[in-house]
């Protein structure tokens, strides 16, 4: 085999018997099972250690990070390249020590980049976020080396075995539950929405983000980057480090067969003025065939001289995206370098992939180190950055807010005229914006669309053509592009940074945006820190939209929030009327960690509450706006507000044959939920908030109840599950042309003649 940086290897501390083995130069190395330096207690778990390295003598008895230093001097210091040299090893060896102990994880991606990875973190850079989802053995690794995980309780080799991938450990993804880690990834395409909402809150700071070529399929990627760029061309601050290694998951990506010319004009072509790339192959000495080579089995010489070539480059692309520059970091080299497999063989491990699998073996005595290295990689690790990512990235702290003062809600009297809603909120989003000029609105679809254009003038759409008839200009606080993604991604992502924002979007599109909000949602849950919930406003709703026919009446979008109610921290709110959309979003304003949906409409409708009422019924889950006696007592629980229209009418028609009615409008579906359904104890800002049996009664007990909604019934579920009246439900079907809204209720079954006749034969 090639010859290797380590010499000396030992075999598992359970095995006592000598493993000779010989290098392509010659030179005979045997195994040891005892090494003959003391180890430090943190390598407790380490079943190889070398006996000897080479080069360390030379480049690796004093630590390249100084004592009461944050990051190398100098890249080009052939001790700073080694002493990186080793991390990226480290690094590989957590990696397939820690996912072998469970047959379980993904080493390759990660191990293809660790000379990246190792590179910015011995420059001081730690506020490092990924867009791969499968990285997440290297990152987990990272932070057990810099002693991160020791405020988990793992603080030693053996712990972060035993608790990856386990319950109470290491996630089988990454979220920022897990300590000195910035934010969530797993489905791809949203890592970078994280990083730039960082770099837009901390200027000063970089925010590297790893991206794999396999990754570069997703479109929102570059789309978002490019967005972000022309609405922030002074933010740079954000560095995509594209892993450009030539496989995906389960074959070559599809970027594969590109030159090194190609690639570099690819990002160029997508607004990128500094593009830097190393390739590995410019340092083989082993002539590996492929265009993309194995750093690791180079000579120790060539291995310090790509290092340093790393280094610099890491260096120079760092301080060209703090310096301005829209800018990206490639670093090209064969996935799976230096762990079990080559290629997409690496991504996995499967069920054979136990430490006693021979590939993991291998490579784990190919990547051992000494207990000295052990040592002086976790110095290095400690020192950059100024401490463990625990004690010093920007999401290990709350971050403060402006106070907001006491919002101007103009409260509309009951009977009175109809008012536009979502233009009632907007006002309040004027005060909001105004107050906290780091709060940013997101709408893909156009605020002016959406009856809320007095956003708009009140913020501005930022855009670097000033020009006040469509309220733009370049510091303005309403992004717009036309990407539902870059909408949703950087409103969600400034609010899992801390920031307050708004996504508004129309229902029937809503759903381009909802992955990236649902993960952070999701982060939120087990967030160890408060931060603003994250807020959307979705108008336009089916009813509004008989002429555009079905392509924009979507509501069944409204399954998906009524599935993720039972998260714990998803809120729903279905406002019926202005005066109750203000008290939704003043209430939505004040909550950490939750991810709260304000449905509305945009035309002009009824005023059938005060304020007080809704702040009645988003705690108690609705509010009874309409209440008769009779022979037999029909309930109808309402959710929305154009929907109240024939159940109102439908009352009249019942009363008229002596039944009595009650109309509940249901603004917070979620709290009508027995606190057994939903795991909201599971939440690190737990809300317990639900009804209990005898408040429900008096909203719903009747003989009959119908559930009324011009959505998806899933939404109804709360009161169906708990009623044990006769009951049946109105729900949207299917979309159609349509030239009134009441003509497509009809269409879809949700008529005032359907709902007498239904709440007689269930009241019989």
């Amino acid at each position: 085999m090639p010859a290797r940086l380590i010499l000396k290897r030992a075999t598992s501390v359970y095995d006592r018997v000598s493993d000779p083995l010989q290098d392509a130069a010659g030179v005979s190395m045997t195994a040891v099972t005892n090494p003959i330096s003391t180890k430090p207690a943190f390598t407790e778990g380490i079943q190889y250690f070398s006996d000897e390295l080479p080069g360390f003598e030379t480049y690796g008895k004093t630590s390249a990070i100084a004592d009461g230093k944050t990051a190398i001097t100098d890249p080009t210091d052939p001790a700073a390249g080694y002493q990186t040299l080793l991390a990226a090893d480290a690094l590989r060896y957590l990696i397939l020590q820690m996912t072998a102990s469970k047959a379980s994880g993904h080493p390759g991606g990660f191990a293809s980049q660790a000379e990246a990875y190792a590179a910015f973190v011995m420059l001081g850079h730690k506020n490092i976020i990924t867009e791969v989802g499968h990285h997440a053995p290297g990152f987990y690794s990272a932070m057990f080396l810099d002693r991160s995980l020791e405020d988990m309780g793992i603080e030693t080799v053996q712990q972060l075995r035993d608790r990856f991938r386990e319950k109470h450990g290491l996630l089988g993804h990454l979220s920022g539950f897990i300590p000195g880690i910035l934010a969530p990834a797993g489905p791809l395409g949203q890592g970078q929405h994280f990083a730039m909402a960082a770099s837009l809150l901390h200027r000063d700071k970089l925010f590297p983000f790893t991206v794999g070529d396999g990754g570069l399929g997703e479109p929102y990627i570059m789309s978002s980057m490019a967005h972000f760029n022309t609405a922030f061309p002074g933010v740079t601050n954000f560095l995509p480090i594209l892993v450009w290694n030539g496989y995906s998951q389960e074959h070559h990506s599809m970027v594969s067969l590109k030159t090194n010319e190609q690639m570099i004009d690819f990002w160029k072509g997508n607004g990128f003025e500094n593009v830097v790339l190393v390739d590995a192959k410019d340092f083989d000495d082993r002539n590996q065939p492929s265009e993309y080579v194995d750093s690791t089995v180079f000579s120790l010489e060539n291995r310090i001289k790509f290092t340093n070539a790393v280094l610099t480059a890491a260096d120079q692309a760092a301080k060209s995206a703090l310096g301005g520059q829209l800018t990206v970091f490639i670093i090209k080299q064969l996935k799976g370098a230096g762990v079990h497999a080559k290629g997409s063989k690496s991504h996995n491990l499967y069920a054979q992939h136990t430490l006693e699998n021979e590939d993991i073996i291998t490579a784990l005595k190919a990547r051992a180190l000494t207990p000295e290295a052990w040592a002086l990689v976790r110095s290095n690790c400690e020192r950059a950055g100024g401490g463990s990512a625990s004690k010093t990235v920007v999401t290990e702290f709350e971050r403060a807010l402006p106070d907001l003062g006491q919002l101007p809600l103009e409260e509309y009297a009951v009977g009175g005229d109809a008012k536009v809603s979502t233009t009632a909120m907007g006002r309040l989003v004027g005060h909001v914006g105004q107050s906290d000029r780091a709060f940013l609105v997101t709408n893909a679809d156009g605020n002016e669309a959406s009856g809320i254009a007095n956003i708009n003038q009140a913020l501005k759409i930022i855009h670097p053509t000033e020009d006040s008839l469509y309220n733009q200009a370049p510091n303005g606080q309403v992004y717009e592009p036309l990407s539902e993604d870059a909408c949703a991604g950087l409103a969600a992502g400034l609010a899992l940074m801390g920031c307050r924002s708004l996504w508004c979007s129309y229902e029937s599109f809503a759903i381009n945006g909802l992955p990236i909000w649902q993960t952070v949602t999701q982060a939120m849950a087990e967030l160890r820190r408060p931060t603003p919930s994250t807020i959307t406003l979705f108008t336009a709703g089916a009813l509004e939209q008989g002429r555009n026919g079905w392509t924009h009446q979507r509501p069944e979008v409204e399954a998906y929030f009524a599935a993720m109610l039972r998260n714990g921290n998803v809120f729903a709110l279905f406002p019926p009327d202005a005066n109750s959309i203000q008290a939704c979003y003043d209430w939505a304003l004040t909550t950490k960690n939750k991810g709260v949906v304000i449905t509305a409409s945009k035309s002009p409708l009824p005023i059938r509450t005060t304020l007080e009422q809704t702040r009645q019924a988003i705690e108690q889950g609705g509010i009874i706006l309409h209440e008769s006696t009779g022979s037999k007592t029909i309930v109808f629980g309402v959710i929305g507000d154009m929907t109240l229209v024939p159940v109102f009418e439908a009352a009249s028609s019942l009363e008229a044959q002596g039944y009595g009615v009650r109309i509940v409008s249901i603004v917070n579906p979620r709290r009508l939920y027995r606190a057994s359904d939903v795991a909201w104890d599971t939440c690190s800002e737990p809300d317990g908030g639900f009804i209990d049996d005898a408040t429900f009664d008096t909203l719903f007990g009747g003989d009959a109840l119908i559930g009324v909604t011009g959505g998806a019934s899933g939404m109804l579920e709360p009161i169906m599950l708990r009623s044990t009246a006769k009951r049946d439900t109105f729900a949207w079907r299917r979309g159609e042309t349509t030239a009134t809204a009441g003509e497509l209720m009809a269409f879809n079954s949700i008529t005032a003649a359907g709902m007498v006749n239904r709440a007689i034969e269930l009241a019989r």
